[in-house]
């Protein structure tokens, strides 16, 4: 695919949507860091379910700290893999009040360092709430950056590779999430809606749906 070519995708992307935000619930890094963390083979809306009890009664590390495991659980019992999820958060809880005086860093080493935290999760948090261009590549993006043409890769970091690479600059900051939003509801896993996507005529994919 050529530069002209991604460059109108994600001009019409931005016209369609000029302030993409995360579907997850939040106001502060900390309550976004805790949903993304969450959100591992979840829905947002399952999360936001879940942050919507918990963040009224517990927001901060050290409030989250107090909860205890069993505390915490009682309100993100509805999500998948809630221990393993819980055990993460309160060890993230202290590790942030120990080493960062309970403030969520702005920079993917520190990030990377807390438990609970990978790479994905690491992209979301720069970008989201510290306005960093990074790539958070999920199954969405991966799925609509090698369907499209956009930028094919094996694996997704190489997929993230290429898309900081080959994303027009002035795109960068919101790309990651008009990728979701597009994997989310318009190139769905399993039969695109190809019929009604509004890049359908620059897309590279060969077997475009019909509604």
């Amino acid at each position: 695919m050529n530069k002209q070519k991604r460059t109108e995708i994600f001009t019409r992307l931005r016209e369609a949507n000029p302030h993409p935000e995360t579907e997850l619930n939040y106001t502060t890094p900390f309550e976004l860091l805790v949903a993304v963390v969450l959100s591992a083979q979840a829905t947002d809306k399952g999360v936001n379910k879940a942050t919507d009890k918990l963040y009224p009664v517990a927001n901060t590390p050290q409030a989250i700290y107090d909860l205890g495991l069993d505390g915490l659980k009682e309100y993100i019992k509805t999500i998948g893999l809630y221990n393993s999820k819980a055990e993460n958060v309160i060890k993230l809880c202290r590790q942030l009040l120990d080493k960062h005086g309970g403030e969520v860093p702005d920079n993917r080493k520190d990030l990377e360092a807390l438990p609970g935290v990978g790479r994905k999760t690491a992209n979301v948090v720069l970008n989201t709430a510290f306005r960093q261009p990074t790539m958070a590549v999920d199954t969405h993006i991966f799925r609509v950056a090698n369907r499209t043409g956009i930028a094919p890769g094996k694996n997704v970091v190489e997929v993230e590779d290429r898309l900081m690479r080959l994303v027009p600059k002035e795109f960068l900051m919101d790309a990651h999430h008009w990728l979701i939003l597009h994997g989310r509801y318009t190139c769905v896993a399993r039969k695109p809606r190809c019929g009604a996507c509004l890049i359908e005529d620059l897309c590279e994919f060969k077997d475009k749906t019909v509604e």
